[in-house]
């Protein structure tokens, strides 16, 4: 037999390369481990009787939450797929702001069940079209078992707001914070024209942290807060039937564009210049007292000092309180808020571009002073809110739970449904699921069988956080949704049994649910699908 030449064996080897069919296995177990760890990692954080995370910053900085976007955004993750479910919680405090922590956790269950599926010898591509078919079916589910709302009856606004408000840190208070949330959305948002719902930007609804008090005297404020002091020394400090202006321009010496030094060689150019600069500030301040303004409202200047001493003690003189330092990305919120447009030259500052206000007055409290305004007559649809706390770790938490109660308001307002909480949807959807696995064909009936099983995480996890034999609630679960008895039965972590929730007030919007679904199941079917991890060069 003749000896193989030195090219064809580099040419058998060249192609062998290409013949490695563990890798794509490899890889996939390696994604689907990887994403499991993050959602293992909060899965303890889900439900009401959820623990909490202590999140260390590098600076030393500490905060404590169970909110999923929170815990995943500050968590440092280096694998790509780990990533994707860090990308996957923020998809959905984007699009429903509540259900960060289920939509991982759900995640977490489906990759599970995928694992089992490819261990059968299933292809991806058949598991990811299942897991679609699955999906379409379960939102069918749970679609069909939700109530329609009237977004007038703030009484089931109130319930929802509550349900997602029980399963963080400040739950005890959320008799107080739920209000707050329904009053700042309904006072926001905007019934649209010729259809259901209504339109809520939450850009509308500023949360203002101050430290002092307690989460009990967080409070709503129809009008604007401005979280810092007047700049006046010797001013007023409370004005009503105020005439407010917005500028743009500083009440300071002007500079040059380039750094320069002046030497002054005399007293008498020295007293020149400084006769230049009075008379300067003053034709300003002369301008301001000219348009009848009492309230002055200054935009934070990069290049120098919004207000000189000398300004300052132009405008006490002329009675006119004066607050600097209006951040450039609240101008907007302000301007909506009051009514007006920031005036940007001196020229433009005349009657006609300020603005009534019934009452501005600075308020002092146990964590300092900020200025409040009521009774904004041309004002927008906005709110203020200023929620207290006892440190900076319970303002930052109060504010973050707030910030989902409003998410969760809002998804009411954009979808009028509710569901019922507890697991109630999953589990409903699982039981049909399951159903529908037994007529299914070939591969779909493990598909969603699989599904359906991968659902069953949510009763189970809430169970188990609640010090509950998770095997038997959710036997018990399955049972009273098999039987069609109770379409609304869920964990009662409460009372630590299956109860009907719709009896309990625990409801939830279809919009969170629904989403969490749809963006848990399309993250999984995109880690299915990937069978390599290619570096790039640079």
């Amino acid at each position: 037999m003749a000896p193989k030449a030195a090219g064809d064996s580099a040419k058998v080897k060249s192609s062998s390369v290409y013949k490695d069919k563990s890798k794509p296995t490899d890889i996939r177990l390696s994604n689907i481990n990887a994403a499991k760890a993050v959602s293992d990692a909060i899965r303890t954080s889900l439900g009401p009787r959820g623990m909490d995370k202590m999140i260390q910053a590098a600076n030393g900085e500490v905060t404590i939450t169970n909110d999923g976007a929170t815990i995943l955004k500050q968590m440092n993750v280096i694998h790509p797929a780990a990533k994707m479910l860090v990308e996957l919680s923020r998809a959905q405090d984007i699009e429903a702001g509540d259900g960060t922590t289920s939509v991982v956790v759900v995640a977490g269950a489906l990759l599970d069940a995928a694992e089992k599926l490819l261990q059968k010898g299933i292809h991806p591509t058949v598991i990811s079209d299942g897991f679609q078919k699955a999906l379409q079916m379960a939102l069918q589910v749970i679609e069909n078992m939700s109530t329609p709302v009237d977004l007038s009856n703030e009484d089931v606004l109130l319930k929802a707001a509550a349900t997602s408000l029980n399963s963080k840190v400040v739950s005890q208070h959320s008799t107080i914070l739920a209000p707050i949330a329904v009053q700042a959305i309904r006072a926001v948002m905007e019934p649209i024209v010729g259809g259901i719902g209504a339109r809520v930007d939450l850009r509308d609804v500023k949360v203002i942290e101050r430290i002092g008090g307690t989460v009990e005297d967080t409070e709503l404020i129809q009008g604007l807060v401005i979280a810092h002091r007047a700049a006046n020394v010797n001013g007023p400090h409370r004005i009503e039937k105020a005439k407010v202006g917005l500028i743009q321009f500083c009440i300071s010496p002007p500079k040059t564009d380039m750094d320069h030094n002046v030497i002054v060689s005399d007293y008498a150019a020295m007293d020149r210049v400084l006769k230049e600069e009075r008379q300067y500030i003053l034709n300003i301040v002369k301008q301001i007292k000219k348009a009848g303004c009492n309230v002055l409202l200054v935009q934070k200047s990069i290049l120098r000092d919004a207000l000189s001493d000398l300004a300052v003690h132009f405008l006490d003189k002329i009675k006119t309180m004066v607050i600097k330092d209006i951040e450039r990305e609240d101008i907007e919120f302000v301007c909506k808020t009051l009514g007006c447009r920031p005036i940007a030259s001196l020229d433009h500052f005349t009657a006609e571009n300020l603005v009534n206000v019934d009452l501005v007055e600075e308020v002092s409290g146990s964590g300092g002073k900020y200025i409040k305004m009521t009774g904004c007559q041309s004002g927008g649809r906005t709110v203020s809110v200023v929620t207290r706390g006892t440190s900076s770790a319970v303002v930052a938490e109060a504010a973050r739970s707030l910030h989902d109660a409003l998410c969760a308001v809002r998804c009411v307002a954009r979808r009028p449904a509710l569901l019922p909480g507890g697991g109630a949807p999953e589990a409903a959807a699982a039981a049909a699921l399951s159903k529908a696995a037994l007529a299914a064909p070939g591969a779909d009936h493990y598909c969603l069988r699989a599904y359906a099983d991968a659902l069953e995480v949510i009763p189970s996890t809430l169970a188990e956080n609640a010090g509950l034999n998770p095997i038997e609630t959710v036997t018990e679960l399955r049972a009273a949704h098999a039987s069609g008895s109770a379409s609304g039965a869920g964990v009662n972590v409460r009372r630590g049994r299956v109860t009907d929730m719709r009896h309990e007030h625990v409801l939830q919007p279809l919009h969170v649910t629904a989403s969490a679904l749809a963006l848990a199941t399309e993250t999984v079917r995109a880690i299915l699908k990937i069978d390599d991890i290619v570096n790039t060069l640079n």
